[in-house]
């Protein structure tokens, strides 16, 4: 059987090769004129991997569903308790099982995923496997497609500039900042204030503060790793 080198090229320590990280996004979710629809996917994707090349752990990759408050309406999701027994608990197993994981860093980069927090516990328990749920970005990115997503984008090659001035027609566009979409207005006061920061203040694409947002949130991931090994 061949002995494999841990030790080798760029780690923080040999016992890295017990972590992994997984990106956690979402595909199919509006994100006005001018971002994608798997933006969220593609932020956390970024962050997750440059963490990973950074320590030397596991890069998992990105798992391909997401979760959503039933109050928020503007993408395809499905509820909590399923994203975690239909997706993320069979590619965690795989994953332990195929890279002898033993501990977990989910790097979340879309706030409708922040239900499923209330089930890692469990899943800890039936995997035997250590899970950190890192939200670093989504607290820190602001309004939904505001001026924090738009950054990111920019620097990352996802965002259509020709497309900017469009943006912000919320009658076409209702997800921005999450303006036009009422019920969820209603009923949290975290998205009615992300949408009268955008009414008031407007959004504009600063690739300064795009670079600073995922700079932040890598070390914060990395943070994540190196608690794990202690």
């Amino acid at each position: 059987m061949v002995q494999l080198r841990y030790s080798s090229g760029k780690i923080i320590d040999e016992k890295v090769h017990k972590v992994g990280i997984l990106a956690l996004g979402s595909h199919l979710e509006n994100h006005g004129a001018a971002l994608p629809i798997d933006t969220d996917s593609k932020i956390a994707a970024h962050l997750a991997f440059q963490a990973a090349l950074r320590t030397g752990a596991k890069y998992l990759g990105i798992l391909y569903a997401a979760a959503e408050y039933s109050y928020v309406k503007h993408g395809t999701h499905l509820h909590p308790e399923e994203l975690v027994q239909k997706r993320l608990k069979p590619t965690l197993k795989a994953a332990k099982n195929s890279l002898e994981l033993e501990m977990v860093v989910l790097v979340n980069g879309h706030g409708g995923n922040l239900p499923i927090k209330d089930y890692l516990g469990g899943l800890e328990k039936e995997l035997n496997l250590k899970i950190r749920f890192n939200n670093k970005i989504v607290e820190i990115e602001g309004p939904h497609a505001g001026t924090g997503e738009l950054s990111m984008g920019a620097i990352l090659g996802i965002l259509d500039e020709n497309k900017l001035e469009k943006h912000c027609k919320f009658d076409e566009y209702p997800e921005v900042g999450m303006v036009g979409l009422k019920e969820a207005r209603e009923k949290s006061e975290g998205i009615e204030a992300g949408a009268l920061e955008v009414l008031n203040v407007g959004i504009c694409v600063d690739e300064e503060f795009g670079e600073y947002l995922m700079e932040t949130a890598i070390e914060d991931v990395v943070k994540d790793v190196i608690t794990l090994l202690d």
